[in-house]
């Protein structure tokens, strides 16, 4: 649509010229219930913007995208909208001084999570509204100026149908058949928000008094459909949220500036959460249907926790434009897992953050697409894409960094500061540099343009030379950067070293903190200590790198990996490992047998869980094909092993159960499931609820075992939003060329499915052991992705995109394909080009990885 990708050039000049004084924004919402669903439906949007213009006579433009508009006002003048509206831009020429902007538009519900999307619950037919915008869809809700530096208060009001609550950031009130809000602080367009229907709702109340004698009380709510009512344990949520109020009170000293705090989840979300304030949203997946692990737990505390800080980094002060995303994305990361840690009773969400988020920031950093955590943001389709492992995970962990470069004390402090002087602001990277300077005393220039303005990621290897004695007489650590990505950074380390005891642990005996810069760095402080078994270059993972291991510490983790005693060294050792899997280091079977002798040793649930995913990975991506059928068979074996091993029911158990449905395929492990669905065959403890009885069917189906009649009556048991979506994924998984083609119509042809249902039948297609199946698609899919890239909105496209590459078919003919594709469509959308990019370094590597492996079994 013309206009609809705001470049950076338009919002400064924009910004240059216009100041927005406040909003009021009018939306019908009762043509949401009634009627038929064949056609779109839309809902009235009436705004007035009152603005003000530094250069009288000057022109410029407002946001919308909407299906019409009934009319446009201008200072008082009607402006025909034909002529000033292009389908995503209102022209306005001749501004004066003062300015009021009212628009009359027809605006459309969502069936993809973007603007106001609209979701019919199968169990009872209500209908549920909630709006999601970042980084820039208020713009389908209500016409504005679309970009996060032209903050304003904003005032809504709201009619919907009869028996409905709606709620927005501020408090509300219904009179007269009409839902009133509070003016909010100023803000930016893409956290205001509404959320509408017959939601649960339930209240609780934050209080807190300040060493000043200032009594601060905060209306709590949390929201979610009527169907997951009884699943949802809104303690929980409040206890988190309490705590966390705690936290960041104690450690901000500056009081939480937005009134009431709403959380909703809400149904058909593209995000896990969304840091609205007043009103955050979140997945609905938070709210657990059946019996989950505490790592679930851990999860939705650390994204309450990252929405929370988000009331201060992003929505109290905001970041100018999209390049310093990294101002709320990162800080939000590394605050949700510091407060974590620092209020809940997750004290080991550290692990957690090393073991996974870190996992997702490495591989981000590798891919042709990597950019430095202040990024060069063109556009809003480049922002789109830069809410990416480098924006989140490893900003957090350069964050993590800072702290230990200035000093926990001097980072708050810093953040103290900046919190008072740019509050309801906008901000960029010198403003928060200036404050960490002051309270630091380091200058961070430098520091800044290695962590921040570079991409990549260094390995750091110990080197370790013993003397006649066998004591170390010198410890080195040897830093690399890829040739493309030559940084080497500084980086603040500690360096532990590892012995067996008489009982067999592997424990830490020495430890040293020291500053790593350069190609090498001897560890002076270590020289004299007794011979190690194991270093571990970043104990404690205070740095952001690929740890490598030399010789001796590598054979000693195969053979005594599960004995490291300390669980935050064992998930670093993991994470290495793995590391060293993904760029062909380790053979894939290498690391897949140490996952069968190890991880039944787990003892964090997160790091267990974790460990099942890269082995699959392992497998799927990285196993030379000749050998993926002994893999499968000694991963389903190792699986079924471990599940009867484990304390019944403990969550240990759980998860090798979960992990046995994904990787069961032989006869009799398939038999297993079956019978374990019909209660003919049982394991002590297990109980197969209804999420695991989907993840059994998941694997049926897949092997042709569970057949379209089986999941149409596992739907009629379970026929709500979540048993559809399952049955929608299971029903595409089907190993049959011609249920195949209708997935792969109903995603491609057709914009008849929902956000929801889009992302269960992609999931469904694709399947590692139906590579022969889906091999015809590859041709297809360099078809049609410029079209479609084109015609859907961007989740949308994006969803298509990487979800339909053809990563299974892995051979060097795909390969060739897609470079191909790249050199023929050297002109197609940047972002198009990086989805495409991704994909084909992901399978470059994992060719990679399968020659590496096939080499080991020659």
């Amino acid at each position: 649509m013309p206009g609809e990708n705001l470049s950076r050039d338009e919002a400064r000049e924009r910004a240059a010229l216009l100041s927005v004084d406040g909003y009021d924004v009018a939306l019908d919402l009762r043509s949401a219930v009634g009627g038929g669903d064949g056609e779109p439906r839309t809902f009235r949007s009436v705004t007035t913007i009152r603005f003000r213009c530094n250069e009288p006579g000057a022109s410029s433009f407002a946001d919308l995208i909407a299906p019409s508009v009934t009319s446009v006002s201008l200072n008082g003048k009607d402006l025909d909208p034909g002529e000033v509206f292009d389908g995503a831009r209102i022209a306005l020429d001749d501004l004066a001084a003062e300015n009021e902007l009212t628009v009359d538009a027809q605006c459309a519900y969502s069936r993809t999570g973007e603007g106001m999307h609209r979701f019919v619950d199968p169990e009872d037919g209500e209908v549920y509204l909630y709006t999601q915008y970042e980084p820039a869809d208020a713009r389908r809700v209500f016409a504005n100026f679309e970009q996060p530096d032209l903050k304003a208060p904003y005032r809504f009001e709201v009619r919907a149908p009869e028996g409905w609550t709606v709620w927005s950031n501020g408090t509300g009130e219904r009179a007269d058949g009409v839902w009133r809000f509070a003016e909010t602080k100023p803000i930016s367009t893409y956290i205001t928000c509404v959320v509408a229907g017959p939601y649960h709702y339930v209240t609780d109340s934050y209080e807190r008094t300040f060493e000043d004698g200032t009594r601060l009380e905060i209306p709590l709510g949390a929201l979610c459909r009527r169907g997951l009512a009884p699943h949802f344990d809104a303690a929980d949520v409040f206890l988190v949220t309490k705590q966390g109020l705690d936290f960041f009170h104690d450690h901000f000293d500056y009081p939480y500036p937005f009134g009431k705090y709403d959380q909703a989840f809400v149904p058909e979300y593209n995000l896990g959460a969304m840091e609205n304030p007043g009103l955050v949203t979140f997945r609905e997946e938070y709210i657990f249907r059946g019996k989950v692990t505490q790592a679930s737990y851990e999860g939705r505390a650390n994204v309450v926790l990252h929405e929370m800080a988000h009331m201060w980094f992003g929505d109290l002060v905001t970041m100018q434009w999209w390049d310093d995303l990294w101002l709320k994305e990162s800080f939000a990361d590394f605050m949700g897992t510091f407060a974590n840690v620092g209020a809940t009773r997750f004290t080991n969400a550290w692990i957690t953050f090393a073991n996974r988020r870190k996992a997702w920031a490495y591989r981000a950093d590798q891919l042709p697409s990597t950019h430095p955590v202040t990024a060069d943001i063109r556009d809003l389709q480049d922002a789109k894409l830069n809410f990416d492992g480098i924006t989140y995970a490893k900003g957090a962990s350069v964050l993590k960094q800072l702290v230990a470069y200035v000093g926990r004390d001097a980072f708050l402090e810093g953040a103290r500061r900046y919190f008072k002087r740019n509050a309801y602001g906008n901000t960029r990277l010198g403003d928060l540099l200036s404050v960490l300077a002051e309270t630091s005393g380091r200058d961070m220039t430098a520091w800044a343009r290695s962590w921040l303005q570079t991409a990549g990621v260094n390995s750091l290897t110990p080197q370790v030379l013993l003397d006649g004695e066998g004591r170390v007489a010198e410890l080195a650590v040897v830093q690399e950067a890829p040739e493309s990505l030559p940084e080497l950074r500084p980086h603040r380390i500690a360096v532990g070293l590892y012995r067996r005891t008489a009982a067999g642990a592997l424990e830490r005996y020495a430890r040293v903190e020291t500053d790593v810069e350069g190609p090498r760095t001897v560890v002076a402080d270590l020289a004299g200590a007794e011979a190690p078994e194991l270093v571990l270059v970043n104990d404690d993972d205070l740095t952001y790198c690929k740890i490598r291991f030399e010789e001796t510490s590598l054979a000693t983790l195969r053979e005594h990996l599960g004995a490291v005693s300390d669980p935050l060294a064992r998930a670093l050792c993991w994470s290495a490992l793995w590391n060293m899997t993904r760029d062909a280091l380790l053979p894939a079977r290498d690391f897949i047998a140490l996952v069968l002798r190890f991880a039944g040793r787990e003892s964090e649930i997160g790091v267990l869980q974790m460990l099942h995913a890269w082995a699959n990975s392992a497998l799927t991506h990285y196993a030379a094909p000749q050998w993926r059928p002994v893999g499968e068979r000694l991963l389903a074996k190792g699986a079924l092993r471990e599940l009867r091993a484990a304390e019944p029911g403990s969550e240990q158990q759980l998860a090798w159960a979960r992990f046995f449905a994904a990787v069961a395929s032989g006869e009799g492990d398939l038999a297993l499931l079956r019978d374990l669905l019909d209660g003919t065959r049982s394991v002590e403890g297990l109980v197969v609820d209804q999420e695991l009885r989907w993840a059994f069917l998941e694997t049926l189906a897949t092997h042709g075992v569970a057949d379209e009649a089986v999941l149409a009556a596992e739907l009629a048991r379970d026929d709500t939003a979540s048993g559809r979506r399952h049955q929608v994924r299971c029903l595409a998984t089907r190993p049959s060329a011609a249920v195949k083609a209708q997935a792969w119509a109903q995603v491609v042809e057709s914009q008849s499915l929902s956000n929801a249902l889009v992302g269960a039948t992609i999931a469904g297609f694709a399947r590692p052991s139906q590579r022969e199946l889906t091999a015809p698609y590859a041709e297809k899919y360099f078809a049609v992705i410029e079209r479609v890239w084109r015609e859907r909105s961007i989740q949308i496209g994006m969803d298509v995109v990487q979800g339909l590459f053809p990563s299974f078919q892995d051979r060097q003919e795909t390969l060739d394909a897609t470079d191909a594709w790249l050199r023929s469509h050297a002109d197609a959308a940047p972002a198009l080009r990086r989805l495409v990019l991704e994909a084909r370094d992901d399978l470059a590597r994992g060719l990679r990885g399968q020659a590496c492996d096939a080499a080991a079994g020659s």
